[in-house]
């Protein structure tokens, strides 16, 4: 069985242990999810499972998005995620929360909160301008970030202002602490990428 959900965050909260530890637990409804295409290394170059997420009206789907799933009766689905596997799978497929188990390593993939356009201090942790000696506008600046005639230009990838967050972030060897089968709830033990409401996918973590 493939071990891989799309889910929702829903929000974090805390659980106490039989000594009455607290643990920060990130709460995600995932699934159930289908399978709904599976790609070959023969037909496509490369193993993977596609999983869907999310049932809506059809008219919210594209023609193309809605025809792909139609031809395997399947629901119009929000959300198509694909997972590196080579597991035997069958199109169609149901995945819930059962697939995990309490004590098991996950990774957890999502986008993290856009914080828009950030200075070189928030967005890479630069130490800023000295506070004395008559500086009164430098605190928060980035200095210099190249040199004169040679090479006369800032080279690509330097560090500075630019907008921050929104990116792709993997969190890896997260801890399941709770499966919810009834409300199709997980349990993870940590912080998950991005904010409440943000789409997030869960597999088996590539490092147990």
């Amino acid at each position: 069985m493939l071990k891989g959900l799309i889910g929702r965050k829903i929000g974090m909260t805390q659980i106490f242990d039989e000594k009455g530890v607290a643990y920060p637990v990130t709460i995600i409804e995932a699934g159930p999810c289908y399978i709904t295409q599976v790609r070959t290394q023969d037909r496509d170059g490369y193993a993977a499972v596609q999983v869907g997420f999310e049932e809506l009206h059809p008219k919210k789907l594209s023609a193309g998005a809605l025809g792909h799933l139609k031809s395997n009766d399947l629901p119009p689905l929000r959300f198509l995620r694909e997972f590196r596997s080579k597991e035997a799978v069958i199109v169609g497929d149901k995945l819930t929360v059962d697939v995990f188990n309490v004590g098991e390593k996950v990774d957890v993939i999502g986008t993290s909160k856009g914080k828009g356009f950030a200075g070189a201090v928030k967005r890479h942790h630069f130490a800023g301008g000295k506070k004395t000696h008559g500086q009164s506008d430098r605190h928060r600046a980035p200095g210099s970030r190249s040199s004169g005639t040679t090479p006369g230009r800032v080279f690509k990838n330097a560090r500075g202002a630019g907008h921050m967050g929104s990116d792709r972030v993997t969190v890896s060897a997260m801890k399941v602490v709770m499966v919810d089968a009834e409300r199709n709830l997980l349990g993870i033990h940590g912080a998950v990428p991005g904010g409440k409401g943000g789409v997030v996918m869960i597999k088996e973590a590539r490092k147990q």
